[in-house]
């Protein structure tokens, strides 16, 4: 991993001890001092100026957009969605983006808390124990819910959150970002203004050169749409999701020339899906088993030389994505939310891969974590959608762009742009609902291109295509995670699912199906993990047994 436009960053904030600070610094990518004080210290990879400096007054930021003067540090993260560190002479800040999307991990020790954007150089400091509720929610929805990592004693601070450090007292500060504060009304907004909001987002990378990758869906034409109607300097690219169909490929094809944009297609080879899945896996540091298919992809956009143009957030913000029938329908907030968590879940596979009291444990657990994770959310006009944006858009679908991408080369997401953003979330979820205002905006935006086939539309596939996850390499890799975890953990898995294991590689033949596959992929990360971590993992004890 190399910190070309975003730096690795580690510090302590507090009473801090040298000697724990100084096992942090020596533990990660080789930093430099950017600030030292009594209370507060902050190192990065790269030099690191302040964006603003009088006298005992600073102000440092290190995400994708650099803040132009001094704020109340909420404002810097709901405007900029940066990290940062902010200090008065009296008091200490240490702050996340208003959603969270630029990772920052800490632990506290004695009076100081210690911080990094990577949680390796963290285990340094502390024993390695497994966090079985991270776990869960790994397992069940694909990411970690709340501050939850693989790891009991390492936390991630939440979006619009910070750590004070204030007269020497720690304290933690919770501040609702600007959507939440004041609860967008509908504006009846129109799909046209809509397209001119986006035209203004792309007015920041005017001149530069863009990489809008191309899928088959709604998100990405409609970002290539947009930058081609500006006749901006870009390129697009796409890859096969490894979804058995390849659908995506033939209709970008369609829209680029369409468009009349440059197209390349990455491709991919199924003998190296084992390194892969490894690779990504561990560069996102075991926290969602989303992506492996993405690695060939991020890989080549590091050379390229161009800011990757990504549709995050698009499908929450526009079309209802994951928002069920059963949670637009719902008159209590307890239904509301069980529909909504069991449109995050996996669904059942088509054998029990859990034992039944791993099972039902882990079923309470991710209920629990999910109620906290979006307390703050119940109630409001755009509930449903905004549950879906502050769990699994934020810990797992921004993973490819801000940890596969970035921070290598750098990324635009427009759509979490503030003036675009609250504009798409005043748009009522019932315009939303079954994509139809989304389909007003890219026929506002292009009719032709809106008129062309779309995987947001068409269920049947052009054609299959064999599957790098299933394929030979594959299954033996992912055979032999799943023995780790039958020797490590066999309390966790279903009797059928030892036998299957006890059948060798190809016994995984199998699991075809979607559901099927993502636990496969869930369970095979866990047994990575619990491989790589080995010799430091003592007690393993589970909490259903």
């Amino acid at each position: 991993m190399q910190f070309n436009v975003r730096p690795y960053i580690c510090g302590a904030l507090g009473r801090i001890d040298t000697a724990i600070l100084g096992k942090l610094t020596a533990s990660g990518p080789k930093v430099l001092p950017a600030l030292q004080s009594p209370e507060a210290t902050l190192y990065s990879s790269t030099p690191l100026p302040p964006y603003h400096r009088a006298g005992h007054a600073f102000a440092f930021a290190w995400g994708e957009r650099r803040p132009k003067v001094a704020d109340e540090w909420i404002t810097v993260a709901e405007t900029y969605e940066t990290p940062g560190l902010i200090g008065d002479g009296r008091r200490v800040t240490l702050h996340t983006g208003a959603l969270g999307l630029v990772d920052l991990y800490y632990v506290r020790l004695g009076d100081a808390v210690y911080f990094s954007s990577l949680i390796q150089p963290l285990l340094n400091l502390v024993p390695v124990a497994i966090d079985w509720s991270a776990w869960a929610s790994i397992l069940q929805v694909t990411f970690p819910l709340g501050e939850a990592t693989p790891y009991r004693e390492i936390k991630r601070l939440p979006g619009a959150s910070a750590l004070v450090c204030e007269d020497g007292r720690l304290s933690t500060e919770r501040l609702l970002p600007r959507w939440l504060r004041t609860e967008p009304f509908e504006r009846w907004i129109s799909p046209g203004e809509i397209v001119e909001l986006l035209h203004r987002v792309y007015e920041d990378y005017d001149g530069r050169k863009l990489l809008v990758p191309v899928s088959g869906g709604y998100d990405s034409r409609l970002l290539a749409s947009v930058a081609s109607a500006r006749g901006m300097d870009v390129e697009s690219w796409t890859t096969s999701p490894d979804d058995g169909t390849d659908t995506d490929i033939a209709f970008a094809r369609s829209i680029t020339r369409e468009l009349g944009i440059a197209h390349r297609v990455i491709t991919q080879d199924a003998a190296a899906y084992p390194e892969d899945a490894m690779e990504v896996a561990r560069r996102l540091e075991y926290l969602t088993p989303h992506h492996a298919w993405y690695a060939p992809f991020a890989k080549e956009v590091h050379g390229a030389g161009r800011i990757l143009v990504d549709g995050l957030a698009g499908g929450p913000l526009l079309k209802n994505f994951m928002v069920s029938g059963a949670a637009l329908e719902a008159t209590t907030q307890e239904e509301r939310s069980a529909a909504v968590l069991g449109s995050l879940s996996l669904g059942q596979p088509t054998q029990p891969f859990l034992s039944k009291a791993a099972a039902q444990w882990m079923e309470e657990t991710v209920r629990e974590q999910f109620a906290t994770a979006t307390s703050m959310l119940h109630g409001h006009r755009a509930e449903l959608p905004l549950s879906v944006l502050h769990t699994r858009t934020v810990r797992g679908i921004a993973r490819s762009a801000v940890n596969l991408v970035g921070p290598e080369a750098s990324f635009a997401a427009p759509f979490i742009h503030p003036e675009f953003f609250d504009a798409a979330l005043s748009v009522g979820v019932a315009r939303k609902d079954k994509g139809r205002f989304y389909r007003e905006v890219l026929h506002a935006a292009n009719p032709r291109v809106a008129a062309l086939p779309s995987t947001n539309v068409v269920k049947q596939p052009l054609q299959r295509v064999p599957l790098r996850s299933t394929a030979a390499p594959a299954r033996n890799y992912a055979h032999r995670m799943l023995e780790v975890v039958v020797s490590r953990v066999p309390g966790l898995l279903s009797d059928e699912l030892h036998e299957v294991v006890a059948g060798g590689p190809d016994a995984l033949t199998r699991f075809n199906g979607w559901n099927d596959r993502f636990w496969v992929r869930g369970l095979v990360l866990f047994g990575l993990w619990l491989n790589d971590f080995e010799s430091d993992l003592s007690d393993l004890a589970t909490p259903f047994s």
